[in-house]
């Protein structure tokens, strides 16, 4: 008890202290004193509501998605090397994205909602088709079925991206931006966007916390402790399907959070699902923050896209992660 309890003050406080570097550090420096009085700068003051606030926590919001999507797959799958990335879950949204951009499509009733629904719905389809086809092919499914399907789904729906871009006029622009990955410029109505599927997906991940953690031990002993193993699928496949979309959707494609964030969360902290998921999702905040801050400050005045940084230390990570599976010697979800 004690340990979970370091581990809950420990990521609070990192994502406490990530919050106000992602703020106050940058070309301009906001001194703290503008939280309670923005006439001390109120150029300083501007710069912190209008554009590094809402920066900061679309980054969080994001990450957080992320991991905590990567880690409630890792567990159905019971696979460190599964997530959002590896599965081609946001080749998927990215598609639905993209395809939003591409061919203007505006739904009257949802209105600014419809780019997440469309990215939300080409991550569900993928996230549906890479296990049916991997299963058809492995019914073990295995760890290397399940990543050379994400790979050849995700190559098949890269080409489907190419082609919009190829054909792309004004939409161009937009749609490299998006590819690229990135939460600059994107501001409160971008917050206001994500925070609703944010938190349905989310309740969506944590009300199956208990049914993960018996799912460990396989599908056949959990039937027989009482959990409904259809259902509890379908719950954590749309609840995370429903948070890459989203993330997506703001965001553009940022890989390897969903794998380096569980991943070393578990191996940390141990592979309780009830304290595994909220840990990812503060841990994932943090890290996409932080990430962010180096993504717009180590070339100054120039910014890299967030992915670039993301994949800096993602692909090492899994590296180590698939080497010490093919050793036998990997940590298990």
């Amino acid at each position: 008890m004690k340990k979970i309890a370091t581990a809950y003050v420990l990521t609070y406080t990192l994502l406490i202290i990530s919050i106000w570097c992602g703020v106050a550090i940058g070309s301009v420096h906001i001194p703290i004193e503008v939280l309670w009085n923005q006439s001390v700068d109120e150029t300083a003051a501007n710069i912190f509501w209008k554009i590094r606030l809402p920066r900061v926590l679309l980054a969080g919001l994001v990450g957080a998605s992320l991991a905590i999507a990567g880690a409630a797959f890792q567990g159905l799958l019971k696979n460190p090397l599964a997530d959002p990335y590896t599965l081609g879950i946001s080749s998927g949204a990215s598609v639905g994205a993209v395809m939003t951009i591409f061919l203007n499509i505006s739904i009257p009733v949802v209105g600014l909602y419809a780019l997440p629904t469309f990215s939300m719905i080409g991550a569900i389809i993928t996230m549906v088709i890479v296990m049916s086809f991997a299963r058809v092919v492995d019914r073990s499914l295995k760890m290397e079925t399940l990543i050379l399907t994400g790979v050849i789904f995700s190559s098949f729906l890269g080409s489907l991206i190419s082609l919009m871009i190829a054909l792309s006029g004004e939409e161009l622009r937009q749609v490299i931006g998006w590819l690229l990955g990135s939460v600059s410029m994107r501001g409160w109505p971008y917050v206001q966007m994500i925070i609703p599927f944010v938190i349905v997906g989310s309740l969506m991940l944590w009300t199956q916390r208990r049914e993960l953690n018996v799912l460990l031990y396989g599908e056949e002993r959990a039937k027989h402790l009482g959990v409904n193993v259809k259902k509890s699928k379908y719950l954590i496949l749309v609840g995370g399907s429903m948070l890459t979309g989203a993330a997506v959707a703001v965001s553009g494609t940022i890989g390897f959070v969903g794998l380096v964030v569980p991943h070393m969360t578990r191996m940390i902290w141990g592979s309780d699902h009830r304290h595994l998921l909220p840990l990812s999702f503060f841990n994932g905040a943090t890290l996409l923050i932080i990430c962010d801050l180096v993504a717009r400050t180590i070339i100054l005045p120039r910014e890299l896209p967030i992915g670039v940084i993301t994949a800096f230390i993602g692909a090492p990570v899994f590296s180590y992660i698939f080497y010490k599976q093919r050793r036998g010697k990997g940590v298990r979800a």
